[in-house]
């Protein structure tokens, strides 16, 4: 068993000679302490056992699992996917990255890849669940979803969501005026029933926006945010000659304790109180529009945990509902809002944000029974359902693909860090300790110690008494114990190419915690534990929270070839909130669909990532003009032949994304992104 002299024997660093009268002190063999073992049992690994490592069934299933080759691959039509139809995510990749020249796409990673076949899935399953629901439960009318495009707008993601969702006349919300125009815009070609629901704070323009919809035979409901817009209603409507559709947003006194419940209760950011909703009432009244109030809508708050605090919510709402109709209002709509969580973590809990305790099936069944219940109570028709789950339709429909550029070093090469003089003169007693305490078995006291001794070494350091060789060696020693004693290696920094501001922003401002694993080399153990750094020149760019409560994630060395990470469950918000932090722009985008071909899969759509140009756009510089300027520069400074060579890579680094390209393919990607007579930027 290898003992703390086996690192000794290395070459002093210049300038510091051993001492021809120094007698190393004899240490003792740490014989009896267990040593990270070195063999990793890779051939006992199995991608199973990889899939239970990251519970990628729980967090997962049905969409995403695990396959023989060890890499993950995405089942579009989920439960319903066949064997033959599973998709190998690290195809994809390999096909959007590669060079054009060997058919490949050229695009530059970062990369979302996006499943529209998933997205249909999702819609289906939702429309499913209340269709059982309301047919088990005997309930008297129907449900019909929209999809709130705040969770992300992407065009090709909303025209998807009206296309797949037609048949169920699947409607959209919007909440600003140019949600609103889109959704508008897409409705145009959607199910004349689909419902276009408005929230939002309004003003006049928003207001006569979403009368216009309703002159243009879209079913628009205007939703009451503040009580001050039933005035503008009135006036704008009896102006414009266009009757209104109206509902109301009421504030609840349900509420949930969890991170997301603060849009709900009676201090929530948005919707009326009992007594607003009675002077709402009292105004239509008078105003001869009491006919006019048709839904009614509330939001106890998103990643809802529990069934149990939905149906408490539901009833409540309910409850309001049968008011409305006993005042006279012409009630037909009740409109749940958000709130259908999904499970990041695949721990399927009730206490917590990233969590949920139920199925899409328990949700319906829940949410109808609640409505049931208190309106055949009531003795008042039974409402049509409408729910505004955004999250819950389009969190699984893309994956962000990212790589691993490298790893920072921890104290590495102890061997070489030894400054032998230094440990055999200066700190023979600290080893002396060090040794007998660890062959005691005292692997407490050995590591306390060694904090102690680092700390008091750098203490010597900043007052010029240690030079950097010594504190070298007082790191390798220091090391060297962890190890002796089963401390193990202390976690690795993981720099990534991706910005964690543009892409993941969620994890820099409310700390959400996505599932993030390997998507290949799965059938290998892993055999280290990292966190993820970013690109950006922040010490908030990282990932340093991962499901399950761990502050670190079980990842691969990273070898000679690509190594790529995947952030699942991302689909929803992640790109809207996005920003521009040092100036990276975001990925690049793919629309892959299940085919018949050898890979099974087509990619319909490739788009790369922003450039320099239109990130720099972004910030009112003119990219062309700053380009003319640097061209200038060069012929002014630069021979004229290697100017010319100078302003061409320049023009290119201006039209290429901000991310890094990995030396081992820049050629290639050169090559693909560029004409083959141009060469390597910047070489003359």
């Amino acid at each position: 068993m290898p003992a703390l002299a086996c690192c000794v024997d290395a070459a002093p660093p210049p300038g510091y000679a051993f001492a021809g009268d120094i007698s190393f002190p004899a240490p003792v063999a740490f014989t009896d302490v267990p040593l990270p073992t070195t063999d990793d049992n890779t051939s006992h690994w199995s991608p199973s056992l990889s899939a239970a490592l990251y519970n990628v069934d729980g967090w997962g299933g049905p969409y995403f699992a695990v396959n023989a080759a060890g890499n993950i691959s995405v089942r579009s039509h989920g439960s319903a996917t066949l064997p033959h139809q599973e998709i190998d995510l690290l195809k994809i990749v390999k096909k959007a990255s590669d060079p054009k020249s060997i058919g490949g796409l050229g695009l530059q990673l970062p990369l979302i890849v996006r499943f529209p076949d998933v997205l249909k899935n999702r819609l289906e399953c939702l429309q499913s669940a209340f269709d059982y629901a309301i047919q088990s439960e005997g309930y008297g009318s129907h449900y019909q979803g929209v999809y709130p495009v705040k969770c992300n707008q992407d065009r090709f993601v909303v025209e998807d969501i009206v296309k797949f969702g037609s048949p169920f006349r699947f409607g959209l919300e919007a909440g600003s005026k140019p949600e609103l125009l889109l959704a508008m815009s897409c409705l145009c070609k959607g199910n004349p029933d689909a419902l276009l629901i408005c929230n939002g704070f309004k003003d006049a323009e928003y207001i006569s926006l979403a009368l216009v919809a309703n002159k243009l035979a879209l079913n628009t409901v205007i939703v009451l945010e503040q009580e001050e817009e039933v005035d503008l209603i009135i006036e704008l409507s009896k102006k414009l000659c266009i009757k209104p559709v109206i509902g109301l947003r009421a504030k609840l006194r349900t509420k949930h304790s969890g991170h997301f419940g603060g849009t709900s209760g009676e201090k929530g950011k948005f919707g009326l109180t009992t007594a607003q909703i009675l002077r709402v009432v009292k105004k239509l009244d008078l105003a001869g529009m009491l006919d006019c109030l048709q839904l009614l809508h509330f939001h106890i708050g998103s990643q809802i945990p529990s069934t149990a605090l939905l149906a408490d919510g539901v009833g409540e709402a309910a409850q309001i509902y049968c008011e409305l109709v006993r005042l006279g209002a012409n009630m037909r709509v009740i409109d749940i809002g958000g709130g259908l969580g999904i499970d990041y973590d695949g721990s399927k809990s009730c206490d917590s944000d990233i969590s949920v305790g139920y199925s899409l099936e328990e949700y319906a069944s829940a949410v109808v029974h609640a409505i049931q219940c208190v309106c055949d109570r009531r003795s008042v028709k039974n409402p049509v359902i409408c729910s505004e789950s955004g999250r819950a339709i389009v969190s699984h429909q893309s994956i962000l693909v990212f790589e691993a550029v490298g790893t920072s070093t921890t104290v590495g090469g102890v061997s070489s860090a030894f400054s032998a003089p230094y440990v055999a003169g200066d700190l023979s007693e600290d080893y002396r300790f060090l040794s007998e305490a660890a062959f005691g078995g005292d692997y407490e006291s050995c590591l306390a110690y060694t904090e102690e001794l680092k700390e008091r070494c750098v203490e010597q350091f900043k007052q010029g008494a240690v030079c950097m060789e010594q504190l070298a060696a007082v790191d390798g020693l220091c090391e060297l114990v962890r190890k002796a004693v089963g401390a193990g290696e202390p976690v690795r920094r993981y720099h990534v190419n991706l910005s964690v501001f543009t892409s993941i922003p969620d994890a820099w401002g409310i700390e959400q915690v996505f599932p993030i694993i390997p998507i290949h080399r799965l059938d290998e153990k892993p055999s280290v534990r990292g966190i993820l750094s970013d690109l950006t020149c922040d010490s908030d760019g990282k990932i340093d929270k991962f499901i399950n409560g761990e502050s670190s994630l079980p990842l691969h060395e990273v070898e000679g070839g690509s190594y790529y990470l995947g952030m699942f469950l991302g689909g929803a918000y992640e790109e809207a909130l996005g920003g521009f932090h040092n100036l990276f722009g975001g990925p690049s985008v793919v629309r892959v669909s299940q085919s018949d071909g050898p890979h099974s899969f087509a990619v319909t759509r490739a788009v790369p990532g922003p450039s320099c140009g239109d990130v720099l756009r972004v910030m009112q510089h003119q990219p062309e003009l700053m380009f003319e300027t640097l061209k200038h520069r060069a012929y002014e400074y630069v021979s004229h032949d290697n100017a010319a060579v100078l302003a061409s890579g320049l023009a290119r680094t201006f039209d290429r994304m901000p991310y890094l390209v990995p030396l081992s393919s820049f050629g290639d990607a050169d090559a693909a992104a560029a004409p083959e007579d141009e060469g390597v930027p910047w070489s003359y």
